[in-house]
Parts: structure tokens; C-alpha cells; sequence
């Protein structure tokens, strides 16, 4: 596309304003004139290439240009009879320059913002800026519009007319129709109309389109008076905040293109989600909120960077007020459509705008994704991220998973509720739900060869941190290889009971035999594990389970805080009761010593409790232990008999999810 800038008029309405120099050239604000506005402009959304038509100060104006150093290519064209003819004959000298390309067409005394250019530089069809929301002008320019279409424009207009104004992109089959007109006229000796004359007879042929751009600023400059007018608009536009949010760790050349975008609406505000946001929806994000900012904090254009606390933008966007909130359109849809809807209402209260982009979908950027998953899978990465999680969110929460899709559920199941979105942080492999998924006994009967064969599954389809249920440990010997297999695969946290024998299930307590090893036994086995692993990161976690075999709370603070100094990275305890009283005065009693090992929850009797209840009471880790199991099973149930009971599965398909849905859950890689 070329521009073509008309600036062969005289201007003497201006008055002293221009005695020295041609209109164009005039300040609109301390930065620039109307002309460098406009190039600017032209030079942001991509425009290479400028014919520019001259009269009077001729060589001022080609001097002006090329003081700017703007990386145009500019090709002047003078009308030696600017002071006799209209612009009509400034195009007619200029038509050589015109038959190759869409044109871009603007008078020289023209103001309008990005937004403006934007829209006419975007659109489909050859267009003209109208306004549906400004009063008809007695002396400027007016379009006819029918049948969607513009029929007539001219200042003597008024019927199904819209304020217009001279800012067109014509496609270049119209503009040749056009063109045509123009040299018919110019030909004929008739100079002095408007180049619209001409289109005015060709309207049929050449099908141009009105833009509508309402109130936004697009307006020419005649008198001193629309220059003081059009001055204050400018400097109001330059007053403008755009705000954008990011939740990313690297920035691609599709995040770029879309923060320049954001740049010509306003003064740019970017806000970076916290770690917390991020892992709240995502997974914990690999560079730490500080990082990430300063990724933002070196671009070019980004005027300042704050921290957004949730997925919400609520609370800053009523801070900062910003005129606009900028985001691609990918939001539409999905579980951040009641964010952008709270956007809009945030926006609302005072008078902003949302403007949306396309959103990217280059297989480059996925490929990046896809990598960038790839290394969060990997062990090295996985191994640390429980740890970070605890310290970073205070209270984390992890869902029992016993295959490939049910890590996959765990994985992707999200929740948006009051402005936040909630899952799962990590996975529990428990050797319930394992033994029960084999249709085996919970009696450590399923081989830890058999127990990794499940995490294997697990983890090529997951990201998201794994505990794993070691049940006793087994000998002290044995669980020494266990924790270096399982540190070695990136599992994070390994949980041993302190129980000696064949294993029962801890929620039998008392019914059946269960026999608790010794303290001091027990210890050795702790020190033993910690001793083997390699690194930092791996957590070795002490499960008491003095409550429920019905020992006192004495023995099991005493068991928790002798666990800890033999250097157990986190503290289970559990009970049966459905009551959590005896839960909260051990975790009171425990916190009143230790206020900062981890203490681990699972709360399958006491369900009452909310995490937040949890975490205000000090602890650090809620497991949901069986559920997906135990109401897996009952659904499967369900359906078997449905059949049964109706001899054909048309009763039964209508409880079932698609497999469609569910092929959606499983990653193509």
C-alpha cells in the first residue's frame, strides 16, 4: 500500500500561521506537527512508500521530510498551478506515481489517532472515515450512505448523510476507476472541484465503503481555532494508558506484535501475573515472577510494569484506570470468558474500552509451548516444583491420580470462581487407588516395579508435581532404593507410614491388627532416605499414625517432632474421626513449636474442613486421596447395569461423556 499526502493548498485561513511554511508543518503538540504526525503514523502501521503532492514551500516541505530521517521513500510532486486549481489537478500531476498499488489517500491538514488508521488500514474494502455520532458540518465534507454503501460525498449533502472526513484506503481496482474520473475531469479543463467530483460520477464502479470511527479524533485543520481544538484532543490522546497482561516466560514475536499494537493506543502499562496467578491456572511458572517482569521492564515502549496478583484484573484496573485493556480475542471462549466479561464491566464504571487483536495461531509459537511443557516433564525441573509450591503459596493441594487419564483430569481440570482460577497443584499415587485400579488388595501386594510402571504413565502425559505413597517403606534397606528410583524418575515427595508388618488400611484403626513401628526405628529409616537421595529438592514425609491407632496426642507430637529432628522434610497426620477436632489441637500443639516444617492433610473423614480453614490453621498440604477412584466406580457401575437393564446402550449414552471430550484431554505429542 502507498500513502498519498495532499499538501499543495494554500492555507491562508491559518493566517500568520502560515507565512512561513505550508500547513502541514504546523505544531499540534511540543512533539510534532501535523505532518510528522501523520508519517509516524504511517511508518508504525507498515507504510514504506509516500507520494506527496506540493504548492507553495516547496522545497521547505521536501526539506522538512527529509529532516525527520523516517525510513520512507518519499516521492514529491508539484502542482505548478496550486494557486489556481484544486487538489483534484495535484492528484491529475501525480497519477504516473498512482497505477501500481492500494492507495492510502489523506489531505495534509488531517489529525486522527492510531485507532483511525488502524481501522481504515484494516478494512476489507476500499473505505472513507465517517462519524455516525458527530453532527452534520454546514461547510466540510459529508457522505451519502446507501444500501451500506457511500453514493455521493460533497459539502452540499445532507440527505442519509454522515460527517466525513478526507482519510480513504482505496483498493487499487477502485482507485483505478477513480483515477479514470480524475484525468476525465482534469483533462476537460475542469481543475477547480474537489477530486470527490469526480468520484461522485464513478460511485457505481468505484465501491467505496464507509469506516465509522465515531468520536475518535480524525479532523482536519483549517482555522487557528481547529488548531487550538484539535491540539487539546491530541494532547488528550497522548495522555491515554493501555493496559495488558501477562502470564508468559518468554516473549515471541507474536507477544511483540501485539504489545506494539497496544503501544499506538497509549501510554503502556503492562502487569505481570504472580507466581501464585500463574500457578493457579497454568503450572508454577519455570522463572520467577521478578524475571519475568524485568522481561518486560527492557522493551522498548513499555512505560511501566506492575504486578497482578490474580487472574482477575479487577483491583488494578480500578487502580490504574487505563483508557484501554488490550488483549487477543482467544478469550472469547473457555474458562477465561468471565474475566473478559468482568473487563468489559471494570471498564464500564468508567469509560474504557477493550480492543481485541486476532489471536496468533503460527505452529511456531505452539512448537514453543509444546517445548516448554516437554521441560517442565522433565525430572530435573518436576522434582523441586512441590517444594517451591509450599513456599510460594502456603497451602498447596494435590488429587489422587492412578493412570495416564486420571493424571490427565488432575492436570487440566480448572475452576474460575470469584475472579480466580483454582486446580490442582500436584498428583497423589496412592497404593489404594493403585492396588484397586489392578483389582488387587491394599496389603502392599502391587511390586513397586509395578508401582513406577503407574508414575511412568503418569508423567508422560502430566507436568504438574507427583507424591507418592510409599505405604510402610518397607525395610530400611529397600527404601533406600525406593527414594533414589523415585528421586531419580522426579517425583517430589515420598510419604511413609510409621507401621511395621503386613500393611492394613489406615482408616480400619483399631478393627484390625496394626501394629506402629518404634520411634527410634522409625527415625533410622528417615535418616536412611534422606542420607541416599542426591538432591535438595526430593521431600521425605513422616505419616504419624498415632490417632488412628488410637495412641494419644502426646505420642504423636512426641513421634512428629523426633520425626522431624531425624530429618523428615514434612509432617502427615491423619485421623478417622469425622470430627477434625483432634486434627486442629495437633497441628495448634505442633505449630506452637515448629512453625515451619509442612504439615500434610488428607482429609477423607474429616470433609467438612475447607482448604482455607486448613491452611489459616497452619497446614501445608491437602491430598484428596480416592476420590476419582471412588466415584469412578460407581459411574462405571451405573452404566453396566443400564445396559443390562435396557439390552441396548442408548440409556446409557446419555450419562456418558463424548469421546470426543475426552480425546481432548489426552496431548497429541
Amino acid at each position: 500500500m502507498k500513502a498519498l499526502i495532499l499538501n499543495s493548498g494554500l492555507g491562508h485561513r491559518m493566517g500568520v500561521l502560515t507565512s512561513e511554511h505550508p500547513k502541514c508543518m504546523t505544531e499540534i503538540s511540543p512533539y510534532d506537527t501535523i505532518l510528522s504526525h501523520q508519517l509516524r503514523q504511517l511508518v508504525e502501521y507498515g507504510i514504506e512508500e509516500v507520494v506527496m503532492t506540493t504548492g507553495y514551500f516547496d522545497q521547505i516541505l521536501i526539506d522538512y521530510c527529509q529532516f525527520l530521517h523516517l525510513p520512507l521513500k518519499f516521492t514529491f510532486v508539484n502542482n505548478p498551478v496550486y494557486d489556481k486549481t484544486n487538489y483534484i489537478y495535484s492528484i491529475y500531476c501525480a497519477k504516473d506515481q498512482l497505477l501500481d498499488d492500494d492507495i492510502l489517500l489523506m489531505h495534509g491538514d488531517l489529525v486522527f489517532e492510531n485507532l483511525v488508521l488502524e481501522a481504515v488500514i484494516n478494512s476489507p474494502n476500499s473505505c472513507m472515515t465517517v462519524s455516525s455520532t458527530l453532527p452534520l458540518p454546514e461547510k466540510d465534507f459529508k457522505a451519502v450512505i446507501n444500501d451500506g454503501r457511500i453514493e455521493k460525498v460533497g459539502i452540499e449533502f445532507f440527505e442519509n448523510a454522515m460527517a466525513a472526513q478526507p482519510l480513504y484506503k482505496i483498493k487499487k481496482e477502485d482507485w483505478l476507476v477513480w483515477l479514470a474520473s480524475i484525468e476525465k475531469f482534469c483533462d476537460t479543463d475542469n481543475r477547480k472541484v474537489y477530486a470527490e467530483n469526480a468520484f461522485n460520477e464513478v460511485s457505481e464502479q468505484c465501491k467505496i465503503y464507509p469506516c465509522d470511527v465515531q468520536d475518535m479524533l480524525c479532523s482536519e485543520i483549517d482555522t487557528p481555532e481547529d488548531l487550538k481544538t484539535v491540539s487539546q484532543k491530541v494532547a488528550e490522546v497522548n495522555e491515554r494508558t493501555v493496559y495488558m497482561c501477562f502470564s508468559t516466560e518468554y516473549i515471541h514475536s507474536g507477544h511483540m506484535a501485539i504489545i506494539n499494537k497496544a503501544r499506538r493506543l497509549g501510554r503502556l502499562i503492562i502487569g505481570v501475573l504472580s507466581d501464585e496467578a500463574v500457578s493457579s491456572f497454568k503450572r508454577y511458572p519455570l522463572i520467577p515472577f521478578a524475571e519475568r517482569k524485568a522481561l518486560f521492564e527492557n522493551l522498548a515502549g513499555v512505560e511501566r510494569v506492575v504486578a497482578q496478583d490474580t487472574l482477575s484484573y479487577a483491583k488494578n484496573l480500578r487502580l490504574l484506570k487505563p483508557n484501554y485493556v488490550v488483549h487477543g480475542n482467544d478469550w472469547c471462549e473457555g474458562f477465561q470468558k468471565p474475566i473478559r466479561q468482568e473487563v468489559c464491566d471494570v471498564l464500564a464504571e468508567y469509560g474504557g474500552k477493550l480492543v481485541e487483536y486476532p489471536y496468533s495461531n503460527n505452529p511456531m509459537y505452539k512448537e514453543l509451548d509444546a517445548n516448554h511443557r516437554a521441560e517442565l516433564s522433565m525430572p530435573d525441573i518436576r522434582r523441586g516444583r512441590l517444594r517451591k509450591l509450599i513456599n510460594m503459596k502456603g497451602l498447596v493441594t494435590a488429587m489422587e491420580a492412578h493412570s495416564g487419564i486420571t493424571g490427565l483430569i488432575v492436570e487440566k481440570t480448572t475452576v474460575l470462581q470469584d475472579g480466580k482460577t483454582y486446580q490442582f497443584d500436584a498428583m497423589w499415587v496412592s497404593s489404594l487407588c493403585d492396588s484397586t485400579a489392578k483389582g488387587k488388595p491394599d496389603i502392599e501386594l502391587v511390586d513397586m516395579t509395578s508401582r513406577f510402571r503407574t508414575i511412568d504413565d503418569i508423567m508422560e502425559v502430566t507436568t504438574k508435581p507427583i507424591i507418592f505413597d510409599g505405604d510402610t517403606g518397607g525395610l530400611a534397606e529397600h527404601f533406600v532404593y525406593t527414594v533414589r528410583s523415585l528421586e531419580r524418575m522426579g517425583v517430589s515427595m515420598i510419604i511413609i507410614e510409621d507401621k511395621t508388618g503386613l500393611k492394613k488400611n489406615s482408616l480400619f484403626g483399631t478393627e484390625v491388627k496394626q501394629t506402629q513401628d518404634s520411634i527410634e526405628h522409625f527415625c533410622e529409616k528417615i535418616r536412611a532416605g534422606k542420607h541416599a537421595q542426591k538432591t535438595k529438592e526430593f521431600m521425605i514425609c513422616a505419616r504419624i499414625e498415632s490417632l488412628i491407632l488410637e495412641q494419644g496426642m502426646d505420642d504423636a507430637l512426641t513421634r512428629a517432632f523426633a520425626y522431624v529432628e531425624a530429618g523428615a522434610d514434612a509432617i502427615m497426620i491423619h485421623s478417622r474421626k469425622k470430627d477434625p477436632a483432634e486434627i486442629f489441637e495437633f497441628i495448634q500443639k505442633f505449630r506452637e513449636k515448629n512453625t515451619t516444617t509442612p504439615i500434610v492433610v488428607v482429609p477423607t473423614s474429616f470433609n467438612t474442613v475447607t482448604e482455607q480453614e486448613f491452611k489459616d490453621r497452619g497446614v501445608n498440604v491437602v491430598i484428596y486421596a480416592n476420590q476419582l477412584t471412588r466415584t469412578g466406580f460407581p459411574a462405571m457401575q451405573d452404566a453396566a447395569r443400564t445396559i443390562l437393564k435396557n439390552h441396548r446402550a442408548k440409556e446409557c449414552d446419555d450419562k456418558c461423556m463424548s469421546i470426543k471430550e475426552i480425546i481432548t484431554l489426552i496431548p497429541e505429542e
